[in-house]
């Protein structure tokens, strides 16, 4: 058995830990040897630690522990805790984690008793790659496309970057769709990226039409989109890009440029672009915009709308 204690705000790289640890299942019992628990209370806590695996292989148990943090444990319960992690089944390997909000600054309270006691074991923060720190993000991209079988030369990363932001997901995503998209070639150039992936400026021009009320040009914008991504695809990307904007418009005037790039996680360049560009742009109408974008995504997701694409157009261009 190993214990493992992951924690930090970049979710996507706890995830893909995870999956690692779940390759060593065996397949043809999966459902049975996986469990996840939420925040369990410690009176269920114990027996979960002392599973036994139901079949033949390993056995992998996540706990989400967000909540043991927030709360303090006994001595006695330290104890119990401690004992049933260092004698239970060789066979079960058990992992907690604690996912913290994304560039909000958050740390765990490492003098916690419970920190203290999981730190002894396989212990790993996982932290966001702030925007600034070009050289690193463009070191993630280029191992996480050789994982893919792909390469990329470090200008087409710094696009992605430029284009993209610090989120490892969406940039995980987007060399996916490269991927497909440049089958057979294995080589991914700045052109390439350009041209496939969805960009900060092209939500913009979409979005920038709508300001203006220009429907007929906003109406081509997302068509354009649609040549990359679902709708759904692109509401998510707008959704993301006008939490940022609407940061912006609100902290602009109190937080610095590289307070601002912290805080939403884009390049101080990107930041000054998107604030001359949303100059003539009021907050109401950027909180409104997202209101019916969030409206047309239930509408989809619930089964209400027949046809996304129209659902979409006609709420945002009505």
């Amino acid at each position: 058995m190993t214990i493992y204690f992951y924690y930090g705000d970049e979710e996507f790289n706890i995830e893909q830990e995870v999956n690692k640890l779940k390759k060593n299942l065996d397949k043809d019992f999966s459902d049975l040897n996986f469990k996840t628990f939420d925040n369990p209370k410690f009176t269920d806590l114990i027996p979960i630690l002392r599973t036994q695996p139901m079949m033949f292989g390993k056995m992998l148990v996540i706990i989400k522990s967000n909540e043991y943090f927030n709360r303090t444990f006994d001595d006695t319960e330290i104890k119990q805790i401690e004992e049933a992690l260092d004698n239970n089944n060789e066979n079960l390997d058990i992992v907690f984690l604690a996912e913290l909000p994304r560039n909000d600054g958050k740390k765990l309270d490492s003098r916690k008793k419970f920190f203290k006691l999981l730190s002894k074991y396989n212990s790993k923060e996982f932290l966001s790659i702030p925007v600034y720190k070009t050289a690193e993000l463009e070191n993630w991209i280029r191992k996480q496309a050789k994982l893919k079988k792909l390469e990329i030369s470090s200008d087409a990363a710094s696009s992605m970057i430029n284009q993209i932001g610090n989120n490892l997901r969406q940039l995980d995503g987007e060399l996916e769709k490269l991927k497909l998209f440049i089958h057979p070639e294995k080589q991914i150039t700045t052109e390439m990226v350009k041209e496939f992936c969805i960009s900060n400026e092209d939500l913009f021009a979409f979005s920038d039409y709508l300001m203006q009320n220009e429907k007929d040009k906003a109406v081509l914008e997302y068509r354009k989109l649609l040549e990359k991504r679902t709708c759904l695809e692109i509401v998510a990307a707008l959704q993301t890009m006008l939490r940022k904007w609407i940061m912006l418009k609100a902290k602009a005037f109190e937080y610095s440029f590289f307070e601002l790039a912290k805080l939403t996680g884009q390049h101080e360049y990107v930041i000054k672009l998107n604030l001359q560009k949303l100059k003539n742009t009021s907050l109401a109408d950027l909180i409104k915009l997202k209101q019916n974008l969030t409206d047309a995504e239930f509408k989809i997701k619930s089964g209400q709308s027949l046809s996304p694409e129209k659902e979409v157009e006609n709420v945002l261009f009505k």
